[in-house]
C-alpha cells in the first residue's frame, strides 16, 4: 500500500495547496520564457529590426544569465531562511518584468530581463529548498514529481496562451502576463510558513564557504557531469531562444510555431517520465550512456541529411530530430545532476548552487553564440547538436568509476 504524503509538523498548509503553490512559483521561470516566444515578431517590428535579426533571442539569453544569482541566494537562504529570499525574488521578478515590457530600447529590455532572471532564480531555488526542508527520501521524490507534473505542462500551454493574447491585444500584454501572474502568486505565498528554522541556519562564515567551493570545483566527478549538463543546455537554450524565428522566419511558417513548440514540450515531458523508469532499472550512469548514444546518432543523421540537402533540412526532419534530442536532454539532466552531487554530501547546498549557476550561465552564453549564427539557416544549430553529442559521449565514457 502506498503511504500518503505527510506534511512536516511545521507546515499548516495542506499538501494539495503546498503542491499547487510550489508548482506556481516554479512555473514563473518557464512562463517568463515560453509565453513570450510568439510575440518576438511583433517585438522586432516595434524596435525596427529586420525579420532576420537574431537580437530577440537575447531576450531569453539574458533571462537565463540572471540565474547566476542562484549561488548567492543559496548561501543567503541557509543563513536567513527561505521566506526572506522568496520575498526578495518576487518583487525583482515583478518590477523588472514590467520594466522590460515598457523599456524604450532593447538594451534596457535586456537589462530588465537579466534582473527578472535573478528574481526567478531566487523563487525557483527557495521553492526546491522548502520542499527539501519539509520532506525527505521517497516522500520528497514523490512531492517533486507531483510539482514537476504541473511545471512541465507550461511549455505546452504557454505558446498557445501567448498567441491567444496577441489575437486580442499587443505584445506588451504578453510580456505583462508573467509579472501579473507573479503578483497573484506572491500574495498567495504569504500563507507559506518558514521551513528553515533559526536553530538550523548556518552562519555566514566566508572562509568556510570558500573552502566548500574549492572542494566542489576540485571534484572530478562533479566537474564531469556538470560539464555534460552545461553542454547539453547549450543546445537547449539556443533552440528555445531562437525557436520562434526558426519557424517563422527561416522556415516561413509562423502559424505552426505554437504547435511545434508545444509538441516538443510534450515529448520532453514524456521523456522526463520515461527516465524515472530507466534510472531505476539500469542506474543513472548506464541510462546517461544509452541516452547520449541515441542523441549523438540522431544528431549525426541530421547533420548528414542537412549536408545532402544543401545546408538546410526540411522543416519536418529538423523538428523531428530536435524533438528527440531535446527530449533526451531533459531525460539526462536528473541523472547527471544526481551523479554530479553524489560525492558531495557535506557541501550539497553549495554544490547544487554551483551546478545550477554553471549550466544556466555558461550554457546560455554558449547557446547565444549559436543563436547569433543562425541568420538564414539552422545549419549552425545542426552542427551544434552533433558536437554536443560527441563531447558528452567522450565525457561520460571516460568516467571509469564502477556503477
Amino acid at each position: 500500500m502506498t503511504t500518503p504524503i505527510q506534511p512536516s509538523p511545521r507546515m499548516k498548509m495542506k499538501p494539495f495547496e503546498f503542491i499547487t503553490l510550489s508548482a506556481s512559483t516554479m512555473i514563473l521561470t518557464a512562463l517568463g520564457i515560453d509565453i513570450m516566444l510568439p510575440a518576438f515578431g511583433e517585438v522586432r517590428n516595434h524596435f525596427g529590426l529586420a525579420p532576420e535579426s537574431t537580437a530577440t533571442a537575447q531576450i531569453i539569453v539574458f533571462f537565463f544569465l540572471g540565474q547566476i544569482a542562484q549561488l548567492v541566494f543559496g548561501i543567503l537562504s541557509d543563513r536567513f531562511g527561505r521566506l526572506v529570499i522568496l520575498r526578495i525574488g518576487f518583487p525583482l521578478y515583478i518590477v523588472s518584468g514590467i520594466a522590460a515590457t515598457f523599456a524604450p530600447t532593447l538594451a534596457l529590455m535586456f537589462a530588465a530581463r537579466f534582473v527578472s532572471g535573478v528574481g526567478a532564480s531566487a523563487v525557483f531555488m527557495t521553492t526546491i529548498a522548502s520542499v527539501r526542508d519539509r520532506y525527505v527520501g521517497d516522500q520528497m521524490a514523490r512531492m517533486m514529481s507531483l510539482i514537476f507534473t504541473f511545471f512541465l505542462f507550461t511549455p505546452i500551454v504557454a505558446p498557445f496562451l501567448g498567441v491567444a493574447i496577441l489575437s486580442v491585444s499587443t505584445w506588451q500584454m504578453v510580456f505583462l502576463t508573467p509579472p501579473l501572474f507573479a503578483l497573484f502568486v506572491f500574495i498567495w505565498s504569504f500563507r507559506l510558513e518558514e521551513s528553515h528554522p533559526p536553530e538550523n541556519r548556518t552562519p555566514l562564515n566566508w572562509a568556510r564557504v570558500v573552502q566548500a567551493i574549492r572542494e566542489v570545483v576540485s571534484n572530478r566527478t562533479f566537474l564531469r557531469y556538470t560539464a555534460i549538463t552545461t553542454i547539453l543546455f547549450t543546445g537547449l537554450s539556443s533552440y528555445v531562444s531562437s525557436s520562434e524565428r526558426i519557424v517563422g522566419e527561416i522556415y516561413g511558417s509562423p502559424k505552426l510555431f505554437p504547435w511545434i513548440f508545444a509538441g516538443i514540450g510534450l515529448l520532453m515531458s514524456l521523456c522526463a517520465l520515461l527516465n524515472s523508469r530507466l534510472s531505476i532499472r539500469y542506474g543513472s550512469k548506464t541510462s546517461i550512456r544509452g541516452l547520449l548514444m541515441v542523441y549523438t546518432l540522431v544528431g549525426s543523421v541530421l547533420l548528414v541529411l542537412t549536408f545532402v540537402r544543401g545546408g538546410q533540412p526540411e522543416i519536418f526532419l529538423f523538428f523531428a530530430a530536435a524533438a528527440i534530442m531535446l527530449g533526451i536532454n531533459l531525460a539526462i539532466e536528473p541523472n547527471s545532476s544526481a551523479l554530479a552531487l553524489e560525492p558531495l554530501g557535506n557541501t550539497a547546498g553549495i554544490a547544487s548552487a554551483i551546478y545550477g549557476t554553471a549550466f544556466f550561465f555558461i550554457g546560455a552564453s554558449l547557446g547565444s553564440i549559436i543563436s547569433s549564427l543562425m541568420v538564414k539557416s539552422v545549419f549552425p544549430l545542426v552542427v551544434g547538436f552533433f558536437v554536443i553529442g560527441v563531447l558528452c559521449l567522450v565525457l561520460v565514457f571516460s568516467d571509469r568509476r564502477r556503477g
